[in-house]
């Protein structure tokens, strides 16, 4: 399958839902081909999309690879999901969707900071690391990965559970 022409093709009907294309992966699976598409967005609080999101956007990418011949004849299998907690913050936009969210940063040149995102722009980050803010600029950052927190205080403005119960 020619990844160009399915990006080609899947970018505008996941732009229609206010959703990017953040990734596509096809994987010979034996007589079949596995394609792994990963959805990105704001959401309806700048946060990520939602699952309703990724479910309409299944469906939706499903009838344009039905629609269009980009397949052939090969049987394939479709999974559709969003960025998973552990994937690497690459784009600003990453960043600004994890706002308030604890993450850990190795820099280019080694050093390694964890800190809370206090705010992003298009060249770095703001990050608060025992509280005081550190500056990281997006180019100086080899790898930055959210961190699961399981006892973190629940904060009212950046919790969608909480909020939505007010």
């Amino acid at each position: 399958m020619n990844v160009a022409a399915l990006r080609a093709l899947l970018e505008p009907v996941l732009s229609d839902r206010g959703l990017e294309l953040d990734d596509l992966v096809v994987v010979g699976a034996g007589s079949r081909s596995v394609l792994r598409i990963t959805v990105d967005g704001d959401g309806p609080k700048g946060r990520g999309p939602l699952l309703d999101d990724v479910a309409d956007a299944t469906r939706a990418v499903s009838d344009a690879l039905d629609e269009s011949d980009l397949t052939g004849t090969q049987p394939y299998v479709l999974e559709v999901g969003s960025r998973g907690v552990g994937t690497p913050l690459v784009k600003p936009a990453h960043w600004r969707r994890n706002t308030g969210r604890l993450v850990a940063v190795t820099r280019t040149d080694g050093t390694k900071v964890t800190g809370r995102i206090a705010g992003a722009t298009d060249a770095d980050a703001t990050l608060t690391v025992d509280g005081e803010p550190v500056a990281v600029a997006f180019g100086d950052v080899k790898r930055a990965v959210v961190q699961v927190e399981l006892n973190r205080a629940p904060d009212l403005e950046l919790d969608d559970d909480i909020a939505d119960e007010e």
